[in-house]
């Protein structure tokens, strides 16, 4: 039950992340380009001289140009920060990180096993020391004060995402590790299952088979 829930709450908090990044990158741009668009207006009024539209684009640019969107990028970087140390997270679950695995897939039997059981282990220290490292990191950022340029964030929160991502990484190394010693089988992405490739596949297939 409990595994469920993290399952959910880390696919629902990847995808709030990746839709404010999005909605957020679009507004500003479309913030951008309505101030350019506003002061070509004004110039373009002025000289075919026409002052109502004149005010009327002088005005809106002042409009425009009052909303203040600096922050916006920084924010982006930040919430693409914390996608993509959850996002490893939940590549490691659903086994869609790219490895070498030349060796365990030539191996056989106890050998393959110890191997990918190295391997795992491996993930899983590197992970733990990661989440070490960042929970000490974000407690002297906390410490220090530091607060971001544009937002005024407390910095220590946006680090945050390190030793918790990385946290929440080595739980999935160690819950693929035990699936594999209890079943022997390995959390991996099918590519077949994507449109586009099944079709190349087929069409590669038909073609040497032709």
């Amino acid at each position: 039950m409990l595994l469920r829930i993290l399952d959910r709450f880390e696919e629902i908090l990847i995808s709030v992340l990746m839709a404010l990044a999005v909605a957020l990158i679009f507004v500003a741009v479309l913030h951008r380009f309505s101030i350019g668009f506003a002061a070509d207006l004004v110039g373009w009024a002025r000289a075919y001289e026409l002052p109502w539209l004149m005010d009327f684009a002088r005005s809106t640019f002042k409009a425009i140009n009052s909303i203040k969107l600096t922050w916006a990028q920084e924010a982006c970087i930040y919430l693409f920060v914390w996608m993509a140390k959850f996002g490893a997270a939940y590549g490691v679950r659903i086994g869609i990180h790219v490895g070498v695995d030349i060796l365990s897939d030539r191996l056989r039997g106890p050998a393959k096993t110890i191997i990918t059981v190295i391997a795992m282990s491996g993930g899983i220290l590197f992970t733990a020391i990661i989440a070490w490292i960042g929970a000490e990191f974000v407690w002297h950022v906390r410490a220090g004060g530091q607060t971001s340029p544009d937002l005024e964030m407390p910095m220590w929160i946006i680090y945050l995402a390190v030793p918790l991502g990385s946290a929440l990484m080595c739980f999935r190394f160690i819950q693929a590790l035990w699936i594999y010693l209890r079943t022997g089988e390995i959390a991996h992405h099918d590519l077949a299952s994507v449109e586009g490739v099944r079709e190349e596949g087929r069409d590669v297939a038909e073609g040497g088979h032709g």
